[in-house]
């Protein structure tokens, strides 16, 4: 019998352990391994894949990250963790990481094993931030500090020598503030509820509740300014969709002919940059902490370096019209199988929303237009009067939606190319529905830093630079070029040496700045992304989750201070624990399916309970 490969034994015996240590059975949990970091949404536990030759130590690394994600699963209560839920991010951060510590402390205080592979992935975490080095105080690593600190309360053991630098910077500062709550801690490690209130009083006590429902004021209106004068490079004009398009999903070869022969007036992409001179829609600047105006640590405030090396530009202009059609052609060919089953599902959301613009009749009225099927009751009762009615229309306001993908190295190979297709095939179907598209793209000019790093060398390397890349936003199409104009240009997400590193947060601010210069009643941002913020040149020079902050900043302002509905697909990546409506997927192909149920779940006005009034 042909011997088993040690890689698969390997993940046969993690997930066996993961279930079993979880209290799930086989159909209750599933346990996929993908390149990546540890993840879990709903039931789905997501494990980096082994590599070709697994050594002790990475082995206990893998089987500390399943210990976690078990525990997690056997003693978190999703709905409790919601309803206790602090506001604020830095309270929401605290509160992330003391509920998994309070999970990890039970599992490793009844099992001695579990507690050493919880250690080594800790000490391994810390290594990994830098935490060793540590020489100056910042807040952004507190809830590091007071998951450590509540960890050697819970357990009883020390932490690990790695995080020794970090911890004594904050103990006595802490334990001066919330030292009598983590003396009683382990009273309530049982009772999530109990734990959970407990810990709403440490970040009230630490001064870390931000109210979502006050707005704050923002002191970078000159930032934001020179944002407008970066982002105006964009060209302005417009063309007029083909309202009497065809209503069914044909084969991709056949949209492309028939994109190639209809005929549309001159124009390009629409004139929507952020910060477009005088028209800058309200809120803050791609830079600005819109829930920190007054950090008194304006070091810790994030901010770009400089913003000369920016760049804000159209698709066609990275690329000659032959390489562009090239790359079209390429991306055509790699999904001809995937664009079946995708337009599948195009079809259905179209249909819900047509079903959703179609014309309905009032009846009974005493006036309006003669209903000729109620003349029986005439007939029967002389004396009963004629019954009239009347057509409205269906209330379905206008509506803006805007993909903003992820167009870093991570990305590269087969999700870059469904993301794509999965973009394309939706702006036709939505086109066709009245709704208006635009697919937009994020990345950097350059690999660990480029021109922006280079003046911060030459200028002295000044402490806290603040981000440290030459950041490229991508319009692919904008929301008032028809999708047969703008077709070919989503071929350049295929172009080697394109994907680089990713700035989620100052994206986010970009692709909601555009539109909230947008007329449209309704505005909706689907971001699809692979991983968390990852910029070298900038977390070398600032603190390890600068970029990380900045991101949930961004979200917590868009989804709580906005008009902009917000929703996110992460791809192999947990993008739950950022963003309020999200999913996670573990399968590449799964996303052009997923784009469209997430955006029939939108436009279904009875599902979503938890949408902003205006």
């Amino acid at each position: 019998m042909q011997a088993e490969d040690p890689n698969e034994l390997i993940k046969r015996v993690t997930a066996a352990t993961l279930k079993a240590v979880a209290g799930q059975r086989d159909e209750e949990v599933n346990v996929n391994f993908a390149p990546g970091g540890a993840s879990l949404t709903g039931n789905q536990a997501h494990l980096p894949a082994p590599s070709g030759n697994t050594n002790v130590a990475s082995l206990t690394k893998l089987r500390g990250a399943a210990d976690a994600l078990a525990l997690r699963l056997r003693h978190h209560n999703e709905q409790i963790h919601r309803e206790h839920m602090p506001p604020g991010p830095d309270a929401r951060a605290v509160y992330d990481a003391l509920e998994q510590i309070r999970c990890e402390s039970l599992g490793a205080n009844r099992l001695s094993g579990i507690s050493q592979n919880l250690t080594a992935l800790l000490d391994e975490r810390c290594q990994a931030r830098g935490y060793e080095g540590v020489v100056d105080k910042n807040v952004v690593m507190l809830p590091d500090v007071i998951g450590l600190l509540a960890r050697e309360h819970l357990t009883g053991e020390p932490s690990p020598s790695s995080a020794k630098a970090l911890i004594d910077l904050w103990r006595d500062d802490i334990e001066a503030k919330i030292g009598e709550k983590f003396q009683v801690m382990n009273t309530c490690i049982d009772d999530q509820a109990a734990f959970s209130d407990l810990v709403y009083e440490m970040v009230e006590e630490l001064e870390l509740i931000n109210d979502d429902s006050q707005p704050s004021d923002s002191e970078d209106q000159n930032d934001s300014d020179e944002a407008g004068d970066d982002a105006s490079e964009d060209g302005s004009d417009s063309s007029d969709s083909d309202a009497s398009d065809e209503s069914a999903m044909t084969g991709m070869q056949g949209e492309a002919e028939a994109g190639e022969e209809s005929e549309f007036s001159e124009g390009g992409d629409d004139d929507m940059m952020a910060g477009a001179g005088e028209d800058e829609p309200a809120g803050p600047s791609m830079w600005d902490d819109g829930n920190r105006p007054n950090d008194p640590d304006n070091s810790l405030r994030y901010r770009p370096y400089t913003t000369e090396f920016d760049e804000i530009v159209d698709s066609e202009d990275l690329c000659d019209p032959e390489e562009l059609s090239r790359l079209r052609q390429q991306l055509d060919q790699q999904l001809a199988n995937l664009q079946g089953v995708v337009s599948r599902l195009a079809n259905r959301l179209q249909r819900r929303l047509l079903a959703k613009q179609t014309r309905s009749w009032e009846f009974d009225l005493e006036e309006g237009i003669l209903d000729a099927g109620r003349l029986t009751r005439v007939v029967i009762d002389p004396v009963h009067p004629l019954s009239f009615k009347m057509e409205r229309d269906t209330d379905f306001r206008d509506t803006v939606v805007s993909l903003l993908i992820d167009n870093s190295g991570s990305m590269r190979g087969r999700p870059i190319t469904v993301a794509a297709m999965s973009a394309d095939i939706l702006a036709r179907t939505l086109e066709r529905c009245g709704v208006k598209v635009e697919i937009l793209g994020f990345t950097t000019r350059s690999w660990k830093g480029g021109s922006s790093r280079e003046k911060w060398v030459d200028e002295g390397k000044p402490k806290t630079p603040g981000r440290l890349n030459d950041l490229r936003h991508i319009v692919y199409k904008g929301a008032d070029q028809p999708w047969r104009r703008a077709r070919k240009n989503l071929g350049l997400m295929l172009r080697e040496g394109l994907l680089k590193e990713n700035i989620d947060g100052e994206a986010l601010m970009w692709a909601h700045q555009r539109l909230m210069g947008r007329p449209e009643q309704r505005r909706i941002l689907m971001v699809i992304s692979d991983g968390a913020p990852v910029d070298d040149a900038t977390l070398s020079a600032n603190p390890g989750n600068y970029l990380e902050r900045h991101l949930r900043d961004a979200i917590d302002f868009i989804e709580n201070k906005s008009d902009v509905e917000i929703t996110a697909i992460g791809i192999g990546h947990d993008v739950t624990r950022y963003y309020r409506r999200a999913v996670t997927l573990i399968d590449a192909e799964e996303l052009g399916g997923t784009m469209m149920n997430a955006l029939a779940d939108l436009f279904d006005e009875d599902s979503k309970p938890g949408r902003k009034k205006r």
